[in-house]
């Protein structure tokens, strides 16, 4: 079946008798196909009979769907005729592991980040509305991103319509991790509303079966403020909101979900589908470890067991293990997490310290000001989230924390690029938006030993602090430096003249490479483990500015607002004789692919900085 997909609609053409073998075929193309590049399994098993139904009810790219987040639309691109792509998902040049617009006219929305979907869905409804087009939109969000603000902003606003607007609640109670909060249990008093699935289904049946006016009797209930559902289950959310609401009904019944889509199609106004799915469903290891194979490496597909050898400890582990350690000492000391337990390394201190963990859903702007109000009450709060979902807090940061100059310690995981997921997960604004803020201080560890020392200091430190890390092992290098961390200073590892090198974090791995073959080649450079990109280290640029003419700047982070034009904007006002060479990212997106292979394209490996200094040298 899955050979007759050649293009968007192909569905269509299939049998409905034939539906389920091709839902089978598409999961162990799936399995088979994840198994060997990685990537997305859990979502996407779960999500292949309700994206079936969704293609074979819609008219494909006409009607538009908008996945939220997007790491469940592998189905979605196999309908619309990219199968072949997945033999390069998430490799460089090959096709992205979410929806982009570039890729297929199919995608009607990129993305990557959690709880927009009804928003932009929203979006195209009223330009469609406005200009007079006919076509279906459809939002599919997650019961995870349910627990994002912005999904809610979108939902009050769509109330106000009066023309179709379709939302689909993929409910499979996980987000990345378990689901936690209010929304969760309120979908799972909807899950176990037997009496009231039943009743509604045998109410709808007798009053149908009224000659002539049985349907109109029906439309007329499901438009009523004290319907059925409403004596059922008091307060029905999305009905109290002023959307209609369907369901729920099984995710993997092809059948009802036809049913029902088309009935959500027929009504005049914002309608939620809530539909029930199994995440990781057909593959035990991700049914039995729907977090684990939510984003996953190669894999054996017969035992599930991941075919990435372990490098060595991650900087996640090793701020795993520091917050267990501080955990200890300090009993003030609080984590929060956005959804992310395991990624980000605070589960096991959550398991240690239950009463001071705190796991706040896909909520990062919530986290933030959470953690403001703790640090208020008097504890030491740790707010760890992935580099690129900070940025959806920017304002929290700034007016809740920063302005108040209080202690909250930003533990910035996966800062600067991490490969498959592409720009939607890069982290390379960090930099940028954290250094402007007043009273923020910004650190980064050159390896395993300072991001442990990093989180001592930020503990007895006062203010707002950042520690920003990347993705992946830990340097293990350099570990014969091992100063201690004094406010605002870096570490000079090796001292010179004429040439200094100045590395932030991340990069200090490579920059070592670069001063050795600099050494090679005869010359003397000044190799500085940056540690503090604010505040920014005066004292020993003024000190360098005696004896060297080129400072070298390199970070993983964009060139705007980054560490090197902080540096260059302070040379020119007080050194102007000296030369600044800020090494940092194209400001611009940068796709997906392997992190080493991305360095070489956008100029930060070895070599290419190397050559950067000698083709400045000689223009100079």
């Amino acid at each position: 079946m899955l050979e007759k997909i050649k293009k968007p609609n192909d569905i269509h053409k299939i049998a409905l008798a034939d539906f389920p073998v091709l839902a089978q075929e598409i999961r162990e193309f799936l399995i088979e196909s994840v198994s060997r590049t990685g990537g997305h399994l859990a979502s996407n098993l779960g999500a292949v009979e309700l994206t079936m139904a969704l293609h074979n009810v819609l008219d494909l790219p006409k009607d538009k769907i908008i996945w939220d987040v997007g790491h469940q639309a592998y189905t979605h691109k196999i309908l619309t005729g990219r199968k072949d792509g997945f033999a390069n998902l998430r490799k460089e040049g090959g096709m992205s592991g979410f929806p982009k617009r570039k890729e297929s006219a199919c995608d009607a929305f990129d993305t990557g980040h959690s709880s927009n979907s009804i928003s932009a869905g929203l979006g195209y409804v009223r330009a469609r509305d406005i200009s007079g087009d006919n076509y279906y939109v459809v939002s599919v969000i997650g019961d995870g991103a349910l627990t994002g603000g912005m999904a809610y902003e979108a939902m009050n606003n769509a109330a106000e319509l009066n023309t179709n607007f379709i939302i689909i609640i993929n409910d499979n109670n996980m987000s990345i991790s378990r689901n936690v909060g209010g929304m969760s249990s309120y979908l799972s008093a909807l899950r176990t509303a037997e009496t009231y699935t039943g009743m509604k289904l045998g109410v709808t049946k007798t009053l149908k079966k009224i000659p002539k006016v049985g349907t109109a009797l029906v439309d007329t209930v499901r438009k009523t403020k004290s319907s059925i559902k409403q004596l059922i289950i008091p307060g029905m959310l999305f009905e109290n909101m002023g959307l209609t609401y369907l369901g729920p009904v099984d995710g993997h019944n092809m059948r009802q979900m036809m049913k029902l889509f088309n009935e959500a199609k027929r009504v005049e106004g914002p309608v939620v589908v809530h539909v029930l799915t199994e995440k990781g469903r057909g593959y035990a290891p991700a049914s039995q470890h729907p977090d684990r194979f939510h984003g996953t490496g190669p894999f054996d597909v017969r035992t599930g067991k991941s075919l990435c050898g372990k490098k060595g400890v991650t900087y996640t582990e090793v701020f795993a293990d520091a917050m267990k350690k501080l955990g200890k000492e300090h009993k003030k000391l609080v984590g929060i997490t956005a959804a992310m337990p395991e990624g980000t390394g605070l589960k096991n201190f959550g398991k240690m310290f239950p009463e001071r963990f705190f796991d706040v859903g896909i909520a990062e702007e919530h986290a933030v000001t959470f953690a403001a109000g703790l640090a208020l009450g008097g504890m030491v709060p740790v707010v760890a989230i992935y580099s690129s979902f900070l940025q959806r807090a920017v304002d929290q940061i700034l007016h809740d924390v920063c302005m108040q100059n209080l202690h909250v310690i930003f533990a910035v995981d996966r800062a600067g690029l991490v490969g498959a997921d592409g720009e939607t997960h890069h982290g390379c604004f960090d930099l940028s938006y954290l250094t402007m803020m007043p009273n923020m201080t910004v650190m980064a560890p050159k390896n395993q030993w300072e991001l442990e020392k990093m989180m001592e200091f930020s503990v007895y430190a006062a203010g707002p602090c950042a520690i920003r890390y990347p993705k992946g092992t830990a340097y293990q290098g350099l570990q014969e430096f091992q100063s201690p961390i004094q406010y605002g200073k870096s570490e000079v590892l090796y001292r010179g003249c004429r040439t200094a090198v100045l590395s932030v974090g991340s990069m200090t791995e490579v920059c070592e490479k670069v001063c050795h073959e600099m050494r090679e080649r005869g010359e003397n450079p000044t190799f500085v483990n940056v540690r503090f990109v604010k505040p920014l280290d005066t004292a020993l640029l003024d000190e360098l500015a005696k004896d060297h003419s080129l400072f070298v700047t390199v970070e993983e982070n964009v060139k705007n607002g980054g560490f090197g034009e902080h540096v260059a904007a302070y040379m020119e006002a007080c050194h102007p004789e000296a030369r600044v060479l800020p090494i940092a990212i194209w400001n611009r997106f940068v796709e997906h692919g392997d992190i080493e292979s991305l360095r070489a394209k956008i100029g930060l490996s070895a070599p290419d900085i190397l050559c950067a200094i000698e083709e400045y040298e000689e223009q100079e």
